[in-house]
């Protein structure tokens, strides 16, 4: 996992360190260095234009500009302050990179960046954006790298970062960043969080109930379960309220177990290792009664529940029916959903308000958006930005309730469970499989048959190395 500092925070990691300032910064300039020359394929005869302001920052860019000198680059260092128009000037010799290392995280009013005409680099973030929300002050320029330290920052991830910033690359520069609370989600890191079938494994171990789905809504019930089947649980039964019996039979799985039955009996429900509600319910008037009644059993079974969809509008009429499992409860809200539950949208801090409604409601809060946010009551946070645009599909949220159905059925904490779902569901339509997701035209029907090459290719259920080492039995 890759640790996220607020700028905040990363000020209080700065002032703990044990190191002078200049070591640290003679190591970002390096860094700094190091990404202009690859980004060029060498140095010798190059020009670089640097744009360095008073701060910290600029300082980065000036150790930059010294060593790349030392390798034949001709360097040219502009201060932020009283930048021309555009870089090069008129009349300049054209520059094969600018480095923006004007402003950083610290930047409290708008900044007009000059214009340029060669590709950027950018030091921390790219100057005036926004380190925590990625929003926008003024006009920044667009980098096709920025090289940040120690650990990634917010801004970085959401709003406008992820346009601005280009390729991150995270460097080192032995700073103490080990009491951050929020990481973002690797590959290598979905197989850790997610437990493997155990020897002994049978059906009932991940089993988990699926209530979802109305009438003109038998879809999301079958996308649902279809996902929950695939992402490992062993057994799923469907309860389908108000919904056709007949209609959609043929997209639910045959394997899924159609049920009449609400959960609302504690040892019934105690037979399931998870259970989720919501997705397709509708907004009818016994919806309210079903999600009171599935949350009641799973309360009284101490089972985790994931509550989705029209689960959420259906507590956001009814908030005090807030008591949740002590095995836990993830709330899978998008915007909308969230200001229903919150009282207003999330707005541009996406961290702090999915940090208050995970401590205000006692449940972990999966708030949905191009970086998804996974908020544990305790302040803890795991952020997944696998994904992207082709997620924004009728049907993509009833797939991921399934796969962290799936997930807390197979023995993972809320926490872990939702990151690692989310995450799973971005790979959906990015990672590399025989079977890569089209550019264009993915529905949530598509993310399902997917699910299983993604899973492999992440480690899901990987045999352990002595497994797959041939020989006898000794």
């Amino acid at each position: 996992m890759i640790p996220v500092c607020t700028p905040q925070e990363m000020a209080a990691v700065d002032a703990a360190a044990s190191e002078p300032l200049e070591v640290l910064v003679d190591r970002a300039g390096a860094a700094v260095a190091r990404a202009v020359l690859d980004e060029l394929g060498g140095g010798y005869g190059r020009r670089v234009a640097v744009l360095a302001g008073k701060g910290t920052n600029g300082a980065d860019g000036r150790a930059a500009a010294e060593r790349l000198t030392r390798r034949g680059v001709r360097c040219s260092v502009f201060d932020a302050a009283s930048s021309p128009d555009s870089l090069p000037r008129p009349g300049d010799h054209a520059v094969d990179m600018v480095v923006d290392a004007a402003y950083g995280t610290g930047l409290g009013r708008p900044y007009e960046a000059p214009a340029v005409d060669a590709p950027v680099l950018a030091v921390d973030v790219p100057s005036g954006l926004d380190g925590l929300t990625g929003e926008t002050q003024g006009r920044p320029m667009s980098a096709v790298r920025t090289v940040t330290f120690a650990a990634l920052k917010p801004g970085l991830l959401f709003g406008h970062g992820p346009t601005l910033a280009g390729r991150v690359e995270v460097v080192d520069l032995g700073l103490d960043v080990s009491g951050a609370s929020t990481h973002l989600l690797e590959d290598a890191d979905v197989a850790g969080l997610v437990p493997a079938r155990p020897a002994d494994a049978h059906k009932w171990r991940s089993a988990c109930w699926v209530v979802a789905g109305s009438s003109g809504m038998e879809g999301a019930a079958a996308l649902a379960t279809t996902a929950a089947q695939r992402a490992g649980a062993g057994y799923v039964r469907l309860t389908m309220p108000g919904g056709d019996p007949g209609a959609d039979a043929a997209a639910v799985p045959t394997e899924v177990v159609r049920s009449t039955v609400i959960p609302a009996d504690a040892d019934e429900a105690a037979r399931f290792a998870s259970l989720v509600v919501g997705p397709g319910l509708g907004t009818g008037p016994t919806t309210s009664t079903v999600v009171d009644a599935v949350l009641a059993a799973a309360t009284a079974a101490n089972r985790p529940v994931v509550v989705d969809g029209d689960g959420l509008t259906a507590l956001a009429a009814n908030p005090e029916v807030r008591v949740w499992p002590a095995a836990g409860a993830v709330l899978t809200p998008h915007d909308g959903e969230f200001a229903r539950l919150a009282g207003g949208p999330p707005g541009p801090d996406r961290l702090s308000v999915a940090r208050t409604l995970a401590a205000d409601t006692g449940a972990t809060v999966l708030l949905k958006g191009p970086t998804t946010v996974v908020a544990a009551p305790d302040g803890q946070v795991l952020l997944a930005a696998a994904g992207d645009t082709r997620l924004a599909t009728a049907g993509s949220g009833d797939v991921l309730a399934g796969i962290l159905g799936a997930f807390l059925a197979r023995g993972s904490d809320p926490l872990s469970a939702a990151a690692a779902a989310a995450h799973v569901h971005g790979r959906l339509v990015t990672q590399d499989t025989n079977d890569g997701a089209p550019t264009t035209g993915v529905v949530a029907g598509d993310l399902a048959a997917r699910l299983v090459a993604v899973l492999v290719n992440l480690g899901v259920d990987a045999e352990p190395n002595s497994r797959r080492q041939s020989g006898g039995v000794c």
